[in-house]
């Protein structure tokens, strides 16, 4: 079988889907990862083999010249119209869904696909994949797959409010006179679909099923079709130091605030100093990954506390006692699988949602970035510490975790689903304007 993974160039995003096309091509089936030229080294340093498609173009620069280019979120830590999937459904109307979808079509969507559907689709048609796997917001990848006849599924890389919100937005337009069902993500999508042969469907926006990282407990999901996949930590090239093989003298708590935001130029919600100031007083170690510029703002470093810009994570939390962090799909889950407290401070995307999950299972507490001081902080991980309560929810989450597929095992299932919905190739490709 021939397995086609694509993602916009996000780090983060492709650290999440590595382990998965790892499973397939150990398993003796062809794999290729496409995404924007610049991006290529970052999946070939995984051991995978890049396919460059299109033009570079970065999010993240138009994003330091205009933080609300992409649309003030009301709540949720997601930009509209994603944060509805935080919202009752009487909270939720047509116009906003409306609105948030014309500004991320044009804003953002756009910006991350159409410099690389041209030659994904070109590249499929030259190799004809049988699967396609895309993150969920690479909707090239659907496109792709539905000009060569491919089955193709999206990969979450955390909470699926993207499908959530889709669901609401059907919902509502379906209550609609048929005139006002205004669908600017259809008919951009349905644009290029016709354009390589196709027309418009729904799993181009949800894919024909969903990958889901996320257990079951911690998950926000539409009514679609999910394949549960257990995450594997990975983080990319990494060296493990010598201190890490030696076991701590007292309480080891790691802090980490992540590296994407600080590493595209922005800066932590939270005050560094005003933490380590706080959690100074404790009697543990603290070891705090911090990014370079960052650490050049801070003014002292508390005794208890080494500060690194990077260590592998999965090796770090293997020796302490808990974690804080700022709620990354990725962080958690590689201190969920530790069966480690976590004391969170979610600030952007679905980490306020992941947070609460984590909070619901007893795994951990939450506190504000924006609101909480380094009394707080410290506070809380005394809690977490000395309470265990805490250590028994972070277990029982760690087993919820333990129990779902390993990438080995979703591959038989990923192969019966590829042999199933595989289609045939369309026709000719149609010219039209997108």
């Amino acid at each position: 079988m021939r397995v086609l993974f694509t993602t916009y160039p996000e780090r983060t995003h492709f650290l999440s889907m590595a382990p998965l096309a790892w499973a397939l091509r150990t398993a003796g089936h062809e794999v290729r990862f496409a995404s924007q030229p610049k991006f290529a080294d970052v999946i070939t340093q995984a051991g995978l083999t890049a396919v460059p498609v299109g033009r570079d173009r970065d999010l993240w620069q138009i994003l330091s010249r205009d933080p609300d280019w992409l649309g003030r979120s009301d709540g949720g830590g997601m930009p509209m119209p994603y944060d509805v999937a935080a919202r009752e459904p009487d909270d939720i109307t047509w116009e906003y869904l409306s609105e948030g979808y014309e500004t991320q079509v044009e804003r953002w969507h756009k910006s991350s696909n159409v410099p690389m559907v041209s030659e994904l689709v070109e590249f499929a048609r030259h190799w004809k994949p049988d699967l396609v796997v895309w993150e969920p917001l690479t909707y090239a990848g659907a496109i792709a797959a539905q000009a060569v006849g491919a089955a193709h599924v999206r990969l979450l890389f955390g909470t699926d409010m993207y499908g959530v919100a889709r669901e609401h937005f059907l919902r509502l337009k379906a209550q609609r006179p048929e005139h006002e069902r205004t669908d600017r993500f259809a008919d951009w999508l349905g644009g290029y679909a016709r354009r390589y042969g196709g027309g418009f469907g729904e799993e181009l926006i949800t894919g024909q099923a969903t990958v889901d990282l996320v257990p079951e407990c911690l998950q926000t999901r539409a009514g679609l079709e999910y394949l549960p996949l257990r995450y594997v930590p990975y983080g990319g090239p990494a060296v493990v130091p010598s201190w890490l093989h030696r076991a701590p003298e007292k309480p080891r708590v790691a802090l980490t605030l992540g590296l994407s935001t600080t590493g595209h130029g922005g800066e932590y919600a939270v005050g560094v100093q005003d933490v380590l100031d706080a959690v100074g007083e404790l009697d543990i170690e603290l070891v705090a990954t911090i990014a370079e510029a960052e650490q050049r703002k801070l003014t002292r470093i508390p005794g208890n506390t080494r500060v690194a810009s990077f260590l592998p994570l999965d090796a770090l939390t293997a020796t302490c006692d808990a974690v804080i962090h700022h709620a990354g799909f990725g962080t958690l889950a590689t201190t969920a699988l530790r069966g480690l407290p976590q004391l969170i401070l979610p600030w952007d995307n679905d980490g306020p949602a992941l947070a609460g999950g984590v909070a619901r299972a007893g795994a951990g507490l939450v506190l504000n970035p924006r609101r909480a001081s380094g009394a707080d902080v410290r506070d809380a991980l005394r809690r977490l510490l000395s309470e265990p309560e805490f250590r028994a929810g972070a277990a029982g989450l760690r087993d919820r975790m333990l129990a779902m597929p390993s990438p080995n095992d979703l591959v038989g299932t990923l192969e019966r689903f590829a042999a199933e919905r595989r289609g045939r190739v369309p026709a000719a490709p149609v010219p039209a304007g997108v």
